[in-house]
């Protein structure tokens, strides 16, 4: 019998783009989106899995077959689409070493999934959900309005009309406490002082009958873990199950041993698969402690426009007042998500511990090379962090290019830099607000940084290589990332 021939590159990037909300579409004859990454393979100096990255060639060609093996039409419909959600949450579950009994909840992306945390907690106490969130610039700029229970865009992944700001229907009422995980001039603030600030609003949340729920940011924009588990565990020991947990884990730069210690704790867990994990854009799951999903009520009437109801478990309350269609271009993200995280998943941890050095060595040489400085993924003195974190904190780099030497380097210029570099066919993380110009100076003046990030794709290529070889190609990547960003500085 002869082999199915796979599905057309065009019409598999076309899907790639479809049954997201705005940020996911091209922009018009370029082949790419507001973030410079591309639904098909490319042949590019790519190190943006801080922000954003192109399909891998290997998961492009393993989705062209399972297209050829799967009816793309029946993932457009209920039953299709629940089946093969169904089969990623198997191997999601095996993948992380997750028992069968966590539920998983698929979303449309990362910022999406701040609505899942809000709904389990809903019910938690007469005043509603008091969500205390960790540094917005450092998790998702949108995040600051879905965590907030409102919409963050004009439009939803379902194709609805929304106003960013605007409540979400049934979620409220959700009151919010932000709290920046650095100081103004961009050193990480210390595990203990973030906790004593968390205990302030948990108190006053408590005092108000509220139920709190805290994010805990365990791999941000820049590679920070914050609180730290003992200081979690401090909070657990003081308010018992007054108070509810939510890991930001969306750069999926998390072990599947960290995630076993966070549920333990009965907190639920937020990953994307298009940050570390190297699937494309966009894609959202949920990791959510049993003892949580039972206590869930009903799904409010505004994620009606936000989810689909396969994307929710079976047996979840209220699912079936959640649209029955299916969204086959999230169905086919996930899958090339799951696919590069398997493929990681099954190295031995002494090759990705090796390659994640390498990467660690060549971008330290970059650095040196530009002039720049490193924005430290640790607090001052806790060196010892970034060492037992090498997934979270040795995976990405952020550059602060200016520092005090070269005030004009603020965040535009950075931004304009990042873009240059792409017509140099390089592509690296966005700028992040993370350091003003000075710690004295106003908070709206920040910082030129770039971000360099490895990926599970990229770390997986890099294993089949020998050493020699791995940081040959490393080498010549980081040759091409400083050529192209002295171009940028002349331009």
């Amino acid at each position: 019998m002869a082999k199915k021939v796979g599905m057309d590159k065009s019409e598999l990037s076309e899907l790639l783009t479809m049954g997201g909300d705005a940020r996911i579409i091209m922009k018009s004859g370029t082949g790419v989106n507001k973030y410079f990454a591309s639904p098909y393979p490319r042949e590019t100096v790519t190190y943006a899995s801080s922000t954003a990255n192109d399909i891998s060639a290997e998961a492009f060609a393993h989705l062209q077959d399972f297209a050829a093996a799967t009816s793309v039409s029946n993932l457009a419909e209920h039953n299709g689409y629940a089946a093969h959600l169904e089969d990623l949450r198997t191997r999601i579950r095996k993948a992380y070493s997750i028992a069968v009994d966590h539920d998983i909840i698929f979303s449309p992306s990362g910022t999406d999934l701040e609505y899942v945390a809000i709904l389990v907690c809903a019910n938690r106490a007469e005043n509603g959900v008091h969500n205390i969130l960790l540094g917005a610039d450092e998790v998702g700029s949108g995040c600051i309005h879905s965590a907030h229970g409102a919409y963050f865009a004009g439009e939803t992944a379902l194709g609805f009309s929304s106003k960013a700001g605007e409540p979400v229907k049934g979620l409220g009422p959700v009151t919010l406490t932000e709290m920046p995980v650095r100081c103004n001039g961009g050193i990480a603030h210390d595990s203990q002082a973030i906790t004593q600030q968390m205990r302030t609003a948990i108190d006053t949340a408590l005092e108000q009958g509220q139920h709190p729920l805290v994010h805990i940011v365990h791999g941000s924009k820049t590679g920070l873990i914050m609180p730290h588990m003992d200081d979690v565990d401090a909070l657990i020991d003081c308010y018992g199950d007054k108070v509810s947990f939510v890991v930001d884990a969306c750069q999926a730069r998390i072990t599947t041993d960290a995630i076993a210690d966070y549920l333990k704790r009965n907190a639920i867990i937020f990953l994307t698969g298009s940050k570390f994990m190297g699937g494309p854009p966009f894609s959202g799951f949920a990791i959510i402690p049993p003892t949580l999903a039972k206590r869930a009520e009903g799904i409010a009437g505004g994620l009606t426009r936000i989810f689909r109801r396969a994307e929710f478990p079976q047996g979840w309350s209220g699912r079936d007042s959640l649209r029955a269609k299916g969204n086959a271009g999230l169905s086919l993200r996930l899958e090339a998500a799951i696919f590069e995280l398997e493929q990681f998943q099954a190295l031995e941890f002494a090759t990705v511990a090796r390659i994640i050095q390498q990467f660690h060595d060549v971008a330290d040489r970059l650095i040196a090379d530009m002039g720049a400085h490193k924005i430290r993924s640790y607090p001052p003195g806790d060196k010892g962090e970034a060492d037992c974190h090498p997934i979270e904190m040795r995976t990405l780099v952020t550059i602060d290019l200016g520092g005090d030497r070269h005030d004009d380097l603020d965040f535009d210029r950075a931004t304009a830099i990042q873009k240059s570099m792409v017509d140099d066919n390089v592509r690296l993380g966005q700028p992040v607000r993370c350091a003003a110009i000075s710690a004295a100076c106003d908070e709206k003046k920040h910082r030129g940084t770039l971000r360099v990030g490895i990926s599970m794709p990229q770390i997986t290529a890099l294993a089949e290589m020998s050493e020699q070889d791995a940081a040959a190609s490393l080498s010549r990547d980081i040759a091409q990332i400083l050529r192209a960003y002295h171009n940028a500085m002349q331009s």
